[in-house]
């Protein structure tokens, strides 16, 4: 991917013809990682692609980072060093979209299920801005000084990657940075940027409960303890917490995500399983939440009988994302400079999660985050404008979900392009970098 015949560095604005150069092998790989995605830790082919490209560069790789991570250094002389992060990994789940680089893989998660896997969430769309990113900003070099820390990050998807990568000495066997930068796609119109400054998405709290019963014949439920019964009443039972239990200036989700119990319709089993994600904003919040759960499972249980107390753990979390008011300001001033005042779209709080905010946290630096659009412009517009944008337009986790290559991977590419040169250092000679298309 590395264009030997560019006038490396001497552009002092990202240059127009950067996407004519990279833009058809970019999206070729982003098909490619598309259709080929993988679960949480189990990233082995999307880092060893990535890791190539990434050779191809001047920067320094390393892979195996956190398991499956790989950190790409591009040192360019003295000043600030900057951490991109973008993560990598897949969700259990069929692709619909019926597009023609489709997922039809599959995958087996460490409970020992197998299934079908997609990039439901864009990490692959992720992925390669960040690739685009580092390509870019190595030609630039004569632009700036400093350093970029480019982390591609496994196991988002299960709040683990981030925290992985950091007890592997991510901050102690590369550069430390001064702040970490970070964006998501999502279903905004492709082209514009979305931003927020302070919380911008929820505390994450994912639960794994086991409700015990005594199995038995079907044919005889009056000499057991059914946990599908118990299950169900406490499925339902957990539904009024936000309704009854959080104040309506408050916000907060409770969802149970999976239900597994049993293996034959005449068999009543000895245990049900429930998945939960509660999400919350703020600490009184999350506390009253969490105690609420944990009532209700117990109380569930003590009036159906159960024999032995209901099994509650924590299988993982990330704290509330916060993106520094002071670092978004700066970072959004130059988004500004860069696609247009116009192209900026103001986000509101989001009860999605996100494990980025591990890394500043643990380097005591800010965090910079933001949302730029993968949909279809014109789609986007109309169905909001006609109230149909929450039935026809899919999200995130939709099995229907998948970025228009374009607009989405340029925007992704400058956008982080745009945010590093902000932060990084006067370039040769001294002289400030000036942001912007030539």
């Amino acid at each position: 991917m590395q264009d030997t015949g560019a006038a490396a560095g001497r552009e002092r604005r990202i240059p127009d013809d950067w996407h004519d150069r990279y833009g058809a092998a970019l999206a070729e790989l982003y098909r490619d990682l598309h259709r080929h995605p993988e679960l949480s830790f189990q990233e082995h082919r999307t880092a060893a692609v990535l890791a190539a490209e990434l050779r191809k560069t001047s920067a320094e790789v390393t892979e195996g980072v956190g398991g499956t991570g790989v950190v790409a250094v591009l040192a360019n002389g003295d000043g600030p060093v900057v951490m991109l992060r973008a993560d990598i990994d897949a969700l259990p789940m069929e692709e619909k979209t019926g597009l023609p680089y489709a997922s039809t893989a599959t995958g087996t998660d460490p409970e020992g299920v197998t299934g079908p896997v997609m990039h439901a969430c864009g990490h692959d769309m992720h992925a390669v801005c960040l690739l685009g990113a580092v390509v870019l900003l190595d030609e630039l070099r004569s632009s700036w000084s400093g350093t970029v820390v480019a982390v591609f990050q496994p196991a988002e998807e299960v709040a683990a990657g981030a925290r992985a990568m950091l007890d592997d000495g991510l901050l102690d066997r590369f550069p430390r940075p001064s702040v970490v930068l970070g964006q998501h796609v999502g279903p905004l119109p492709a082209g514009m940027v979305g931003h927020r400054s302070g919380p911008v998405m929820a505390a994450l709290d994912a639960l794994r409960v086991r409700l015990f019963g005594r199995g038995g014949h079907g044919s005889r439920p009056e000499n057991t303890v059914d946990p599908i019964v118990m299950a169900a009443s406490t499925v339902l039972r957990l539904q009024g917490i936000v309704a009854r239990e959080v104040a309506a200036a408050e916000a907060a989700v409770v969802t149970v995500g999976s239900l597994r119990a049993g293996t034959k319709d005449n068999i009543i089993p000895d245990h049900a399983d429930l998945g939960i994600s509660v999400r919350t904003f703020t600490p009184q919040v999350r506390e009253r939440v969490l105690a609420a759960v944990t009532r209700i499972v117990n109380g569930e249980a003590a009036v159906s009988g159960a024999e032995r107390v209901p099994e509650i753990s924590r299988e993982h979390g990330t704290p509330v994302l916060v993106s520094d008011p002071a670092a978004t300001d700066r970072t959004v001033a130059a988004f500004a400079g860069h696609f247009g005042s116009d192209a900026l779209l103001p986000m509101p709080q989001l009860t999605g999660s996100e494990d980025v905010g591990y890394l500043g946290a643990a380097a005591g630096v800010p965090t910079v985050f933001w949302f730029w659009g993968g949909l279809d412009r014109d789609t986007v517009l109309t169905a909001f404008a006609e109230g149909r944008f929450e039935r026809d337009i899919p999200g995130n986790h939709s099995s229907l979900f998948a970025p228009v290559v374009e607009p989405t991977l340029r925007t992704g590419v400058e956008a982080l392009t745009v945010a590093a040169l902000t932060w990084l250092g006067a370039g040769a000679g001294g002289r400030e970098v000036v942001v912007g298309r030539g």
